[in-house]
């Protein structure tokens, strides 16, 4: 089935609003909340930065990010590091537990999108596997 090129941005908006509404599902089993682990994945999947440069990362002011790195500092899942070429400043970086806390996290998703695609044919499978190519393509010649 062909999707008219005007038709296609929409559905695909669509669907991948719903995608993610269903994945997020698996994130509330963490207790943690969505901002809280979009912030440990940066430092988890990145490493170690500043407040700033994960404010900036996240697309929040550095008071927001301040105040939500102090609840993560609170409960044990980011640690401040010594900055190596200022010693006067630091940098965040997950701790095993909160490392532990995203993985386990991603991994519910995983799974979960695994058994939504349990039932694929292989050419749908060929097909999502070339969207992702594509999209992914895209996402980093934006950088």
């Amino acid at each position: 089935m062909s999707t008219p090129d005007d038709e296609l941005a929409p559905r695909l908006h669509s669907a991948v609003l719903h995608l993610l509404r269903r994945l997020a599902q698996e994130d509330r089993a963490s207790g943690q909340t969505p901002a809280r682990l979009s912030a440990l994945s940066v430092l988890v999947f990145a490493g170690p930065r500043s407040i700033g440069r994960l404010a900036r990362d996240e697309r929040v002011t550095a008071p927001t990010m301040t105040r939500l790195v102090a609840g993560l500092e609170r409960d044990g899942l980011v640690s401040r590091v010594a900055d190596a070429d200022d010693r006067r400043s630091s940098r965040l970086a997950a701790t095993d537990e909160g490392r532990r806390i995203l993985l386990a996290g991603r991994e519910r998703r995983i799974v979960a999108l695994a058994a939504l695609l349990g039932s694929a044919s292989a050419s749908e499978r060929k097909a999502l596997a070339t969207a992702a190519e594509i999209i992914e393509r895209r996402l980093l010649a934006e950088r």
